[in-house]
Parts: C-alpha cells; sequence; structure tokens
C-alpha cells in the first residue's frame, strides 16, 4: 500500500481530509482540479499572496530584497498595502527562529516534518498574531484562506487548528515556553530569531572591536541582536555634482545624521524622486557614505591626476558614491568586478556620472576582471583603492532577513582567503604614497581585524592609518566610535547604521 501523506505533513499521499482521492498538486501544494472555481477564489488576499510568493521565492535563492519590489509592481500593490505586504516578508523570513518553534509546539510535530510550502504560509500567519496589530480571527481566518488558495483544503484544515492554538496565547507566553534557559547567547538565538553561531560571533566581535567590555558585553549584544530585527530606515545618498542633499530634502527626505551627503527617507517610494529616479542620487547606507568619503578625504601626493579603484564594484552603490567624489576631485576612477552580471549593473549605476566624465574629458572606465589579478596585472598604478571585500554579510542583517539563515561557519574560510587575496592584490596595485580602503559589511573578527593583521604582517610596504580621523559627520566633526582605532567599526545599535568596517592602509616604499 502506497504511503500517505497528512496535509501538514512532509511524506506523502493523495487523498484528503475525508480519505477520498486527491489531484495531483502544482507548485506551492495547490490542488490542480478538486476545488470548485468558487472555493478557489476563497481566501489569500492580494497582499498575503504576495508576501507568500515571496517567500517560497526566497526559499528558491531569491533575495527578498530584489523580489519584493518586483512582485509588488506586477501585481500593482502600492502604499499601505506595498507596507504591510513588506512587513509580512521581512518578519516572517527573519524571525522564523523564533515561530518554528512555536508552530512545532502548537501542531504537535517538529517542522522538519511540515511541508515547507505549508510551513511559510504558517510562518506568514504567525506573524500577524505575535507582532502586527491585526486581529487575531483576520489573522487566523485570512491565513486560512491563504492556504486552501495555495496549499489546498487539507492543508487548511491543519492551518487552522495551528493558527487556533497559537492565537490562545500571547508573545510573552510564547517566549516563556519556547525560549531556553541557560546561557545567553543560546537564549538570544531563538527570543532574537538569530542561529546561536551568529549571537557568539557577534558577541565576540563586541569585545574585539572595542564596544563593550565583558562587564557590558550581555547588554551591548542584547541590544545589537534585537536591533537586527528592527527595519532600517531608507537612506538616501546625494552623489557630489550631480545631486544635493537639498534636493532631496525639498523631494520629502531630511538630512541624515551622520553623512554629509545622506537623506533619509521615512516612507515612500524612492524612485518617485527625481534625483534617484535619474541616477544622480540613490539608495545608499549612511556607513557605506562615510567609507567611500573617508576613502577620499585622506591626504595622498600624486604626480598628475591620480588613479582611483574599486576593486570590488558590483553592484555599484560604493562606485556610484566614488565615481562623483572623483570627479569632484579631477581624478579618473576604475570600476572593476568579476562578475559580468554585476558588471552590468555598475555600468548602469555609474551611467550619470560617466555622461559627465566624457563632458569633462576625464576617464571612467567599468570593466569586468578578477580583483585576485590585479595586482599583479597593474602594480603601483592607483592613488587610492577601495577593497568593498566579499563577506557574510553579518552587519546587514537588518535589511537582508535571509542572510542569517543562508550563511554558516563554514563559509568564512573560503571568504578569509579571498579576502586576503583581494586586500594583498590592492596594496600591489597602489601606488607608493597611496592609500587602500579595507571594507566589509560584516563585524565578525575573522572577516575584519585578523585578514588586516594577517596581511600587514607579512608585508613591510604597508601600515595601518587612523581610519577615525578620517570618518567626519554631517556637521563636520568626527564619527564617534567606540574601540582604540586604528580601524573603525560601525553598528547598527550605535550608530543606525550597517555594521560596517574600515582600516585605512598606506603604501610605503
Amino acid at each position: 500500500m502506497s504511503e500517505q501523506r497528512d496535509p501538514g505533513g512532509k511524506p506523502g499521499g493523495r487523498r484528503n481530509a475525508k480519505g477520498r482521492q486527491r489531484p495531483e498538486r502544482v507548485h506551492g501544494g495547490r490542488e490542480r482540479s478538486a476545488q470548485r472555481p468558487s472555493e478557489r477564489n476563497r481566501g489569500g488576499d492580494p497582499q498575503r499572496l504576495a508576501a507568500y510568493t515571496v517567500l517560497r521565492a526566497v526559499a528558491d535563492g531569491a533575495y527578498a530584497n530584489l523580489e519584493l519590489p518586483k512582485v509588488l509592481r506586477d501585481r500593482g500593490i502600492h502604499g499601505r498595502d506595498a507596507a504591510f505586504t513588506t512587513e509580512l516578508v521581512y518578519g516572517a523570513i527573519r524571525m522564523h527562529g523564533l515561530y518554528d518553534p512555536v508552530i512545532a509546539v502548537a501542531a504537535g510535530r517538529p517542522v522538519a516534518k511540515i511541508d515547507p510550502n505549508v510551513l511559510d504560509t504558517l510562518r506568514l500567519g504567525v506573524h500577524q498574531l505575535l507582532a502586527m496589530r491585526v486581529p487575531t480571527h483576520a489573522a487566523v481566518d485570512e491565513t486560512v484562506g491563504l492556504a486552501r488558495k495555495v496549499n489546498g483544503a487539507g492543508a487548511a484544515g491543519f492551518v487552522n487548528a495551528v493558527m487556533r492554538r497559537v492565537s490562545e496565547r500571547d508573545l510573552d507566553a510564547w517566549l516563556a515556553e519556547v525560549v531556553p534557559t541557560g546561557e545567553l547567547t543560546a537564549r538570544l538565538a531563538v527570543e532574537q530569531s538569530h542561529p546561536e553561531w551568529i549571537v557568539k560571533a557577534l558577541r565576540a566581535a563586541l569585545l574585539g572591536h572595542g564596544a563593550a567590555t565583558p562587564d557590558t558585553v550581555d547588554t551591548e549584544l542584547t541590544t545589537l541582536v534585537r536591533s537586527d530585527n528592527d527595519p532600517a530606515k531608507v537612506t538616501l545618498v546625494a552623489r557630489p555634482g550631480l545631486a544635493t542633499v537639498r534636493e532631496l530634502v525639498e523631494a520629502g527626505a531630511t538630512p541624515a545624521p551622520l553623512s554629509p551627503v545622506g537623506a533619509v527617507l521615512e516612507g515612500g517610494d524612492p524612485g518617485g524622486i527625481p534625483a534617484v529616479r535619474e541616477g544622480r542620487a540613490a539608495v545608499q547606507d549612511e556607513g557605506s557614505q562615510l567609507l567611500a568619503l573617508a576613502l577620499a578625504r585622506v591626504p595622498v601626493e600624486a604626480e598628475g591626476t591620480e588613479q582611483w579603484l574599486d576593486l570590488c564594484a558590483g553592484p555599484g552603490g560604493k562606485a556610484g558614491l566614488l565615481a562623483a567624489l572623483a570627479l569632484e576631485a579631477g581624478a579618473d576612477l576604475t570600476a572593476n568586478e568579476v562578475s559580468e552580471h554585476r558588471t552590468e549593473l555598475v555600468r548602469q549605476t555609474l551611467r550619470p556620472a560617466s555622461k559627465r566624465a566624457r563632458d569633462e574629458g576625464r576617464s571612467l572606465v567599468v570593466r569586468t576582471g578578477d580583483g585576485r589579478r590585479v595586482g599583479e596585472d597593474e602594480p603601483g598604478r592607483y592613488h587610492r583603492v577601495l577593497v568593498d571585500a566579499p563577506c557574510t554579510g553579518l552587519g546587514a542583517l537588518r535589511r537582508r532577513p535571509e542572510a542569517r539563515w543562508r550563511r554558516i561557519p563554514a563559509d568564512l574560510a573560503d571568504l578569509g582567503r579571498l579576502q586576503r587575496e583581494l586586500l594583498a592584490s590592492a596594496i600591489d596595485a597602489t601606488a607608493q604614497g597611496g592609500v587602500i580602503a579595507y571594507a566589509t559589511c560584516s563585524p565578525h573578527l575573522a572577516e575584519t581585524t585578523f585578514v588586516v593583521g594577517d596581511v600587514t604582517k607579512r608585508r613591510s610596504d604597508v601600515e595601518l592609518i587612523d581610519a577615525r580621523a578620517m570618518l567626519s559627520g554631517a556637521d563636520g566633526a568626527p564619527v564617534a566610535v567606540p574601540g582604540p582605532g586604528p580601524t573603525v567599526q560601525l553598528w547598527p545599535h550605535l550608530h543606525g547604521t550597517d555594521g560596517m568596517f574600515l582600516a585605512l592602509l598606506r603604501k610605503l616604499a
């Protein structure tokens, strides 16, 4: 006899809750022909259906920040409905480390035994119950309707039972049920929905970068991981010579607290601002802006026109600001990217700056190439080099909700090797007296101070300079950063930026 599958189970049969033969399924567990037309159209409002679609795409490898805007645009979801959908998507992905234990208790089985499509439906529903101002009856009814639409009638019954059990307790009661006792890192891992290895790495980073002492680290760690679950504000950059902060403010933004070329957009679509739509301004975290500005601010002596290099330029955010700064300084810029697809993204980002460069007779080159070979192919050519190294992205968990679930500790070995090779190549490509900025969007010690320390230990032709002195805020005063220096680590919970790391190195004779 063939194995049967219960609506919420992973194993598989084809019989419904009444034991009748079920039809074949299509993607998402939807039944092909069992439901009458009137039943197929019940439940699953456009916002929740869009959120479910994005969750399934993310499960297949997509990125929420790229997939969500596309789905919203294709389905004509705008305004408050778009904001509701965004909160559903980001919340369900970000917090499923907490929601899955809740679902397991309510379902009476491990989540590994629940069909992944049904599990995503439940995550959306539990987020509404425990973290959004959605009335209980609406959260339950709409989630069941969504399950009926995308998972089938049998699964809808299972979802209904689980949702009703979850709704019997509030968030505090569920936290008391599922959060383990014992070490703080284990508690925070569930309560704040982070893999425990990441919580431990952040704790070590707070101590290693001087942002906490042994007496204060538990408090700092708790605040930090909580901040990872707070939606990041939309920060814009006015690319110098192409747009101004005043122009962004007149379009509805407010001046950024840290970056002199930044502005914060509290609501609305950034694409509705002409400067953003035309590529003269862009969405960019303040931390990224400060790093590019710091590199441009370091004194460099050069004969003739300065040559700047963005070694790992894709997808083009920092390259866009560097290009504008280079043009303002009368310098040339080369933007190098190893991926052809990302090279095209850089080219699109730099289009307005490229036009200005042509008009002024300046060189702005976008090319595809392996950054590890640039030092060998172009030794001593550049006066300012940015190494925005590939990393785990642990400093940008607010913006990339799926990143915490995709990374594993084993990733650090390959990334560390690549980071060291890129930094060594950048040093080789730098002229005597030139400066290299090594940056990551991660505070992990294995990607920051360990990389810089290992490379500088092996070389006598480079020295660290104090990056803190080059980090000036919107008012011209230095940005306050904890730690002894000379490197800089920004923090979401202290600066409101992504967790950006910066080391500045001077090339010696």
